[in-house]
């Protein structure tokens, strides 16, 4: 065969073919710089762990080649992206856990290398204890949305095509959230502090 020879395979020419999979290809390279990080903190913020979160992300950037002919139709990918993560995220969550040394030991050298003083930090890391469990104390269904708002900065409309629900029931579940951490912080700080 010629150099240049096009080869046919049934309708389609072969190097047409090869193009469509090259373009796929720079899309999902793209779409992996770009969002490889939103992709992270979205798993991170159902899984809470730091290599499930990493296995979530390449998880759902495996997901994302299934749909390799329609990368360039998306309208939205930051959306359809968190979306997948999300979907990934949540079925990681109902697997037994795994325990990895490499998190308590990141966690002693970012302790270490912090600047704070040690009043601030524990202070700092006793408040988010905190909040983490009034937050995973929350039902599923009002801590999912207050954690994509919060954690990741989506919109109401985002967040219900995450969770495939209606925008005003995002609104409806994050309100009822925050009032119920606000009680129970509140409940909790007047107990710590006298009323």
């Amino acid at each position: 065969m010629n150099e240049g020879q096009q080869v046919v395979a049934g309708p389609v020419i072969l190097s047409e073919a090869m193009a469509m999979a090259q373009a796929g290809e720079d899309v999902l390279e793209a779409m992996l710089r770009e969002h490889a990080r939103l992709v992270f903190r979205v798993a991170y913020s159902v899984l809470r762990n730091h290599h499930d979160a990493e296995d979530a992300t390449q998880e759902t950037f495996v997901r994302v080649l299934r749909y390799g002919r329609k990368l360039g139709e998306m309208r939205d990918p930051k959306t359809w992206l968190a979306r997948i993560a999300w979907r990934v995220a949540v079925d990681r969550r109902k697997k037994p856990p795994e325990v990895s040394l490499d998190d308590s030991e990141n966690a002693i050298l970012e302790l270490s290398s912090a600047t704070a003083s040690a009043d601030q930090f524990v202070l700092g890391s006793e408040m988010s204890r905190l909040l983490e469990a009034l937050i995973a104390a929350l039902p599923e269904q009002l801590r999912d949305p207050l954690t994509l708002s919060t954690v990741e900065e989506m919109s109401p409309d985002d967040i219900a095509e995450v969770l495939r629900i209606k925008p005003a029931a995002v609104r409806s579940r994050m309100f009822r959230g925050r009032e119920i951490l606000r009680e129970k912080l509140s409940a909790l700080l007047e107990g710590k502090y006298g009323a």
